[in-house]
């Protein structure tokens, strides 16, 4: 038996290094069969519990009491089935989600964590339950801060919302996710994959591109995950490039003040007017020689004036060019009338009355 043990060892590991050196694609490794859908969490993957208990609260506005107090038996309901204990504080405005000694599931409390969260930012309790199974997950984008100018940022949250809501109901159409328009943040609820293209396509409307591009984008998108051969290959030549257009509106100034070169020395002091006396010769006038100087400056300007306000009054009385007078042509006499060609017609005309 030993021998025979001996002789097929080295057969059966020359078998199996052939088995590992042949390729495998990473195309099969990386794509999820279809309909594959992971078990679930039950109690006997995890019999003993958890060892310490984990609790989340959070705030809610006031616009959202009543309607937390009609639905809150059945958020309660909903999280009694994963052994979760949630508690409704009206005087504090919170709720609060704490772990049980039955509770089995470590990650129920995330999720738990998030229903609240979502109810608190205005999700229907219908949607929000969705988020306790475990295919889902949901995504708080705060757009807030995004843009400075509140008008400009209201005019882009609407370009998000569409004509009617019809820009969300293609957003959530085209990516299998509930989105939550409300105040300064957009909830959205589905597959990881859906929320992915969501907050891409917030940021970029916050950014000023418009939300069509991304659902054009979308569409396509879609078509080709149809065809299997072109699940592995790169789509770019068939995504369409759009290109941001950001003409500047600001006018420009008449007077451009233009830079002049930089240098090290400092510019030359200006002549004071003591300098300009000293240059002129002036400086060493006397008070009477002074005065006089500026008379006389002042009858050069005053008879510059009168000359030309006098000349600007003789412009009346100038006459106008006239324009010359021209004769009339006489009429060219040079074509001769042939006064026999004419009688020879009127006599034919004659016969044939």
């Amino acid at each position: 038996m030993a021998e025979t043990e001996q002789s097929v060892g080295p057969n059966a590991k020359g078998k199996n290094k052939k088995r590992q050196t042949q390729p495998v694609e990473e195309s099969e490794l990386l794509t999820v069969p279809d309909g594959w859908k992971e078990d679930p969490f039950t109690k006997e993957d995890n019999p003993r519990g958890l060892l310490e208990e984990s609790s989340f609260a959070t705030l809610f506005p006031k616009y959202r009491e009543a309607y937390l107090k009609e639905c809150w038996p059945l958020v309660q309901k909903a999280l009694n089935e994963s052994f979760v204990k949630a508690e409704l504080d009206l005087i504090e405005g919170s709720m609060t989600v704490t772990t049980t000694k039955k509770t089995f599931d470590p990650y129920v409390i995330v999720r738990a964590r998030d229903l609240i969260k979502l109810l608190a930012r205005s999700v229907p309790f219908e949607q929000a339950v969705r988020i306790l199974q475990d295919d889902m997950a949901c995504d708080i984008i705060k757009i807030g801060s995004l843009v400075r100018n509140r008008e400009r940022f209201i005019k882009r949250r609407q370009r998000l919302l569409g004509p009617k809501g019809s820009t969300l109901k293609a957003l959530e159409l085209l990516t299998n996710c509930y989105i939550m328009v409300q105040g300064n943040t957009v909830s959205a609820l589905g597959p990881f994959s859906g929320l992915k293209e969501v907050r891409k396509v917030v940021w970029d409307t916050m950014k000023n591109i418009h939300p069509i591009y991304n659902i054009k984008a979308l569409m396509i998108k879609r078509e080709l995950a149809k065809d299997p051969e072109l699940r592995s290959k790169s789509w770019e030549r068939f995504l369409p490039q759009f290109k941001h257009k950001n003409v500047s509106k600001r006018k420009e100034p008449k007077k451009k003040s233009v830079k002049k070169d930089y240098t090290p020395f400092p510019p030359p002091q200006p002549e004071s007017q003591i300098d300009k006396e000293l240059a002129s010769g002036e400086y060493f006038l006397k008070e009477s020689q002074k005065r006089r100087k500026k008379l006389e400056e002042v009858k050069t300007k005053q008879a510059e004036a009168v000359t030309k306000r006098q000349e600007e009054r003789n412009k009346a009385f100038i006459p106008p060019k006239e324009k010359p007078i021209t004769k009339p042509q006489k009429a060219s006499t040079s074509a001769k009338i042939d006064v026999n060609a004419i009688k020879d017609k009127v006599k034919k005309k004659k016969k044939k009355k």
